[in-house]
Order: structure tokens, then sequence, then C-alpha cells
């Protein structure tokens, strides 16, 4: 993992397209803006980690039930 210090209106660019900006520091949160093109999805780590959940969970499949459809 990268480590990097920011403050406040200070950036990173990462893959020359993406831009994340410091936007606002309080107290121990801190608010990011990120630009991206619009086809690169963008998740809070929560959400991603739902995603996958419910991902996963749809895929589960009762395989035994086939055995007595076939």
């Amino acid at each position: 993992m990268l480590a990097l210090s920011r403050k406040k209106n200070e950036a990173i660019i990462i893959n020359n397209n993406i831009q994340v900006t410091v936007l606002e520091i309080r107290g121990d949160q801190v608010k990011l803006g990120i630009a991206a093109p619009k086809e690169i999805p963008i998740y809070r780590e929560e959400v991603y980690a739902q995603i996958q959940s419910e991902n996963k969970s749809a895929t589960d499949v009762d395989t035994s039930k086939l055995d007595e459809l076939l």
C-alpha cells in the first residue's frame, strides 16, 4: 500500500485519469472528491463488500434438486 500525506485541496492522480482531492478535514474525518471517467465504478469499501456478498449468494445454487428435474 502506498501511503501519502495530503493537505486540504491537494490531490493525487491515479492512472492518468482519476483524480482524488482532499476536500475537507474535520477531526478524524476526511472528505474526498473523486473525478474519474463514468465507466469506472467507485464504491465505498463497505458497499463493495455487500455487493460482492450479494453476488456470491446469487450464484450459490442447490444442485441437489437438479437431479430430480433431470
